[in-house]
């Protein structure tokens, strides 16, 4: 089976700093990825040239097995992305928002607006298509960005730190709604965050630090008996010196 994305030898700098070291890891479909490391780690970087912001010059991404550097219209168009920075237009409506997008993707205006109804409901969101972007709360806003990057049915999800400036309890839920398209829609999630509570134990986790994976596998082995916490804490301060 074709891996939902595969990362092999990535390295990228910004002039004299090294952002990526050499990153390799695989996830494969349908799978729930958290990419965790402390802020500064390379995670937004890599974010950045798996939504085709930046190009690597050196190593290979594959999204759905489309190679982003030799197809990346192929691979693009397999990719949903939801960016650190929230993006959805505050004056229009969210059913609006999502036709927009759908549009910019030759979606025709009957079938968009079937599609933005039904990524709506999977996120228990359909009652609040015809309200402004502007007069939703932070966790609404987040799942309407979600709803949108699932307009052209992607195969591949990518979230930069989605949570940030939510609290407890819509951090919470988001997660949960993310890992449910996860296992019912067959989505390959990428979920990049510095978040330990956000993962759950069958998860893959690979924890990136200082531009390297220092770890990759699934949570609860690389936790083992101690909590993902303090593996990920022991971790990333030991290589911080």
């Amino acid at each position: 089976m074709t891996p939902g994305l595969r990362i092999e030898d990535v390295r990228f700098a910004y002039g004299a700093k090294t952002a990526l070291d050499g990153v390799s890891f695989t996830v494969e479909q349908g799978a729930f990825c958290a990419l965790l490391g402390p802020n500064g780690a390379g995670k937004s970087t890599l974010f950045s040239l798996l939504t085709g912001l930046m190009r690597a010059p050196h190593g290979r991404l594959e999204a759905a097995g489309h190679d982003l550097g030799r197809a990346p219209r192929r691979a693009l168009a397999c990719i949903g992305a939801v960016f650190q920075q929230p993006t959805l237009d505050l004056d229009l409506s969210v059913l609006r928002n999502l036709t927009y997008f759908a549009a910019l993707h030759g979606i025709p205006r009957r079938e968009a607006e079937g599609r933005a109804r039904t990524a709506l409901a999977r996120l228990s969101m359909e009652e609040r298509a015809h309200e402004r972007a502007r007069d939703l709360n932070g966790g609404h806003r987040r799942r309407a960005e979600i709803a949108r990057a699932l307009m052209h049915d992607p195969a591949v999800l990518l979230l930069d730190e989605p949570t940030v400036g939510l609290d407890a309890q819509a951090r919470a839920a988001l997660t949960a709604h993310v890992h449910d398209l996860a296992r019912d829609a067959g989505l390959t999630v990428l979920w990049a965050t510095h978040l330990v509570d956000e993962v759950r134990p069958a998860d893959q986790v690979v924890i990136l630090h200082r531009g390297r994976v220092v770890a990759d596998g699934a949570a609860s082995v690389i936790a083992g008996p101690r909590p993902l916490t303090d593996v990920f804490l022991s971790m990333t301060s030991r290589r911080a010196a």
